[in-house]
């Protein structure tokens, strides 16, 4: 049932995106010919006007084929692919490719808002799913201290368990998240407002400097004061505007993260071996939709930030390397010389099938260490 439940997660996210070239091609006037979720045989076929929608056999991706669309030619314009060995071009002007509701009419500008609408068509949704969890109600630690650690600060200034830190320098708390936060926010002491046995106490603490790693392994400097959560949980419901915003935030900040992901596998900070593939994503969102329901809107929304996020990379291949062919031809007033393209395309394929070969590898080696 799980993998089931992934599967259509990853259909929903695949149609979200598409849903969001769609949308943007047919604002331009572009026709549509097919909407395919997945690749592969069509098992399903209905067509909708001018457009054929279908659901493929492998429902590990979809597309949208646009009229006059050509993915062999780098710059998808189409005119230039098919000529014959005395240099002639079979596609004239009479040929539908350059038909008003062609793709490859369109001015530069115009494709580049089509290629990003299906990047922001994944954002969108994750907001969406950020918003509904809001409402949902989002568990969070309250403020109060747990354990207090020996030779550390907080035993040092007095701190006991059940306290509940209610300021630290200046600044109200009311879950544990913005405990770590605030002490490390400036140098220097620390200055905490507790309440114990419904009395207030201000408490002057030293924090204690320690060596730890982040969560891509870099060593990093973190202050302390030595405390852990009692565990006392509360769910918070947000309002319209305050859901609104905590979708904004928890969005920008998945975003940063997924960037930041990749920056640090290209830089090799990050090993290649804790890439996943497509294994590991349907695996990871079984698992969730056992979890509940939070759990499973929680990842889904960032594996669509994930696929937003990748679909901007300047691969030839993805939505980002063809932007990336448009912005020059604005910028410059001409199409890039069509062999150096078609390098860069090949070798754009090259980069995508080796990344999804390794991601598929590490699942399967993970596979055989369980």
């Amino acid at each position: 049932m799980g993998i089931l439940i992934a599967l259509l997660v990853l259909s929903v996210l695949i149609f979200f995106h598409e849903l969001g070239h769609f949308t943007a091609a047919r604002f331009f006037g572009v026709q549509v010919d097919v909407f395919s979720i997945g690749f592969g045989k069509r098992l399903w076929t209905k067509k909708i006007g001018k457009t054929e929608w279908s659901i493929s056999a492998i429902p590990l991706g979809g597309y949208v084929k646009m009229k006059g669309q050509d993915d062999t030619d780098p710059n998808n314009r189409g005119q230039r692919v098919a000529k014959s060995t005395q240099g002639v071009d079979f596609h004239t002007p009479d040929s539908p490719q350059y038909d008003e509701d062609s793709y490859n009419v369109k001015k530069p500008w115009q494709r580049i808002i089509i290629l990003l609408a299906g990047p922001f068509a994944n954002f969108l949704m994750a907001f969406l799913l950020y918003f509904a969890i809001a409402n949902l109600g989002v568990p969070k630690l309250l403020a109060y201290v747990g354990t207090v650690g020996k030779d550390t600060p907080a035993l040092a200034a007095g701190l006991q368990k059940n306290d509940k830190l209610m300021q630290i320098n200046g600044i109200n708390i009311r879950y544990w998240e913005e405990v770590g936060k605030q002490i490390n926010a400036t140098s220097g002491d620390v200055t905490v407002i507790i309440e114990r046995n419904k009395l207030l106490h201000t408490l002057v603490l030293k924090p204690k400097v320690i060596e730890d790693q982040n969560i891509f392994g870099e060593k990093v400097t973190r202050r302390i004061i030595g405390i852990s959560p009692l565990g006392e949980q509360t769910t918070v419901y947000f309002g319209l505007v305050d859901g609104l915003n905590y979708a904004w935030e928890e969005t920008k900040k998945a975003s940063v993260l997924i960037f930041q992901s990749v920056q640090k596998l290209l830089t090799g900070v990050v090993s290649p071996d804790k890439l996943g593939g497509i294994i590991t994503i349907v695996d990871v969102t079984a698992q969730a939709s056992h979890a509940g329901i939070l759990a499973l809107f929680l990842f889904t929304a960032l594996i669509s930030v994930n696929l937003g996020v990748l679909n901007l990379l300047p691969i030839p291949a993805l939505d980002g390397g063809h932007i990336m062919f448009n912005l020059y031809e604005m910028i410059t007033g001409k199409s890039a010389s069509e062999k150096v393209m078609m390098y860069i395309t090949m070798v754009g394929w090259a980069l995508l099938i080796a990344l999804m070969m390794l991601g598929l590898y590490n699942d399967i080696h993970r596979l055989m260490e369980k």
